[in-house]
């Protein structure tokens, strides 16, 4: 008994329950990281030209930005036994298991519907390769949003995404390594197959055991009662059980309710996307200006990571990527890559590194100096890399960009969480219809309030119920009258106050969930717009130099909008928010 009550405390302790959603973090980037990293070459090697193979890495992206917004939103409404955020994240984890079998097994299972694998061949595996992209990166947002409900005051917040980017980091490193071990000739490859087969089995060992780990994630009871579809009653007494019926009575009222919900169900789908566009359309200007600074900046870093390997290549080696197999030119070329490959790898440790440091950093610097200080120091390392030859000089450039990565994956979502959880500051403009109409009815009742309950405190004033509900109202100066009393007991009058809530709330149709959502938009977004025009505009110029020099710009960009970010409630009034 005592050894159940100790192993009960250890799982339900903080830094466990950090560890054990952060877990996910680094089994999703592992897996990411590899099996992204692998897939072009399995592209290439079943006659898929690269025009089209730079479309095929840009389905996961695209699908996410469609969407991300409504899982978020979903995610926020949803209610259920093991919280709002784990069952979406235990479903996108079931796609990337099953694309880490599609993927490595493309070919058998194409021989088993036709003769000519080919075709089907290719099909299952874009099929797999877009599965673990869209699902891998759109897990990220629920997850984030679980770090946020567990964590929610500033602090914890920010140190719990400081060690989710630890977990990033580390899990990148772990997944670049994976693919250059030959699994073929190690002592695996009897029991899990050759090469692809081996390496897919490992990861999705890898994954399966850090998606087990999230069963014992409890989600705080504060989540569960900050239901998004109305106020909840937390210091509330139980409502009183209803009158004894029969059971004819219990049946008829039970199956009337099934079908009242049913119709409930099926409305709110009709109505899913209207109400998605409005929440879209009322985005709180604070978020608004940190998912424009959060685009820049995610747009000039992933510009550099996306072509950094073939400027490499291409601009510091002179090779040729076209090159026959065993020429001077693609010797060169693959040189360069292995390079590149190298610079990414250490700046996974570089993020690792300032991941570790970031809450010490932020607690001497503050907040605003450490986001905009990791905003401009990536042009300026950007413009290293476009001026200098040195291979040694790109390399530390590019491992030095560990920075602005790291910053990346911490800072946004904090100060995300930090407008949800001071809402009367950061939030109080933003209301939706919902509030306003309750706002006119408020009005409408200010006879009522004023003659009734101007000795009662109103529910959910400075966060918690009043002494409305409560049978012994010792706070009040007078026993209620008799009207009181009737008043209070009247179910349309609560309902009324339940509506009203409180002023300056957030509205109640919106969560920190697809908030979040909507900056992980911008990093989705920041993969596709570089993907569409980098090509042309290298082709163009006629110089792969020509990616950097873009990556500056875009970080040159980013700097401004960074400065319109709301930081402090000082800035409030300042850009007059």
């Amino acid at each position: 008994m005592a050894q159940g009550a100790w192993v009960s405390m250890l799982f339900h302790n903080r830094k466990t329950q950090l560890l054990l959603v952060n877990s996910l973090t680094f089994g999703l980037e592992v897996c990411l990281a590899a099996g992204i990293t692998y897939v072009p070459p399995l592209l290439l090697e079943v006659g898929v030209e690269e025009k089209f193979m730079t479309m095929v890495l840009g389905i996961g992206p695209v699908l996410g930005l469609v969407f991300v917004p409504l899982i978020g939103s979903a995610s926020d409404h949803w209610h259920s036994s093991y919280g709002r955020r784990r069952p979406f994240i235990w479903m996108l984890c079931l796609g990337v298991l099953l694309s880490l079998f599609v993927i490595p097994h493309a070919s058998s299972l194409a021989s088993l519907f036709a003769l000519n694998t080919r075709p089907l061949e290719i099909a299952f595996l874009i099929l797999g390769i877009g599965l673990l992209d869209f699902c891998g990166q759109v897990c990220f947002t629920p997850l984030e949003a679980l770090l946020s409900d567990l964590f929610q005051e500033p602090d914890n917040c920010r140190q719990a995404f400081s060690l989710y980017a630890f977990m990033i980091s580390l899990g990148g490193c772990i997944g670049y390594l994976l693919p250059a071990i030959d699994w073929g000739g190690s002592f695996l490859a009897p029991y899990l197959g050759g090469q692809e087969t081996c390496l897919f089995s490992l990861l999705a060992i890898i994954f399966l055991g850090c998606v087990l780990a999230t069963l014992f994630v409890t989600e705080e009871a504060a989540t569960q009662a900050d239901v998004l579809d109305g106020p909840a009653l937390k210091d509330a007494p139980p409502k009183p059980s209803p009158p004894a019926c029969c059971p004819c009575q219990l049946s008829r009222s039970s199956c009337l309710l099934q079908a009242r919900h049913m119709a409930q169900a099926l409305r709110n789908l009709c109505t899913l996307v209207p109400r998605l566009h409005s929440l879209y359309c009322r985005i709180p200007k604070v978020i608004r200006r940190l998912f424009v600074a959060e685009l820049c900046s995610w747009m000039a870093l992933m510009t550099f990571m996306l072509f950094y390997t073939d400027f490499v290549g291409e601009g510091l080696y002179h090779g040729i990527p076209r090159a026959k197999p065993g020429t001077d030119a693609r010797r060169h070329y693959d040189e360069g890559v292995r390079m590149g490959s190298l610079g990414l790898f250490l700046q996974c440790v570089t993020s690792i590194f300032f991941s570790t440091i970031m809450d010490r950093m932020v607690k001497h610097f503050g907040t605003r100096a450490v986001y905009l200080a990791s905003v401009v120091f990536f042009p300026v390392a950007a413009f290293v890399m476009c001026l200098s030859h040195s291979v040694i000089v790109v390399t530390i450039s590019a491992a030095l960009t560990g920075f602005t990565f790291s910053a990346l994956q911490i800072l946004p979502y904090t100060l995300a969480s930090l407008y949800h959880h001071e809402k009367q500051v950061f939030l109080h403009k933003y209301k939706s219809k919902e509030e306003e109409d309750a706002a006119r009815l408020d009005k409408k009742s200010a006879f009522f309030r004023e003659g009734h309950l101007s000795s009662q405190k109103l529910p959910y004033q400075n966060g918690h119920a009043g002494s409305l509900f409560s049978s012994s109202s010792s706070s009040s100066s007078s026993p209620p009258s008799t009207s009181s009393a009737l008043c209070v007991s009247s179910s349309c009058d609560v309902s009324l106050m339940m509506m009203v809530g409180e002023p300056d709330s957030v509205a109640p149709g919106r969560g920190i969930c697809l908030d979040l959502a909507i900056l992980d938009s911008a990093f989705l977004l920041s993969q596709v717009v570089p993907s569409l025009f980098m090509g042309s505009i290298v082709q163009f110029t006629q110089s792969v130099t020509a990616y950097m020099v873009s990556a500056a710009a875009f970080g040159l960009v980013a700097i401004y909008f960074a400065t319109k970010v709301v930081f402090d409630k000082s800035d409030m009034v300042k850009y007059s928010v």
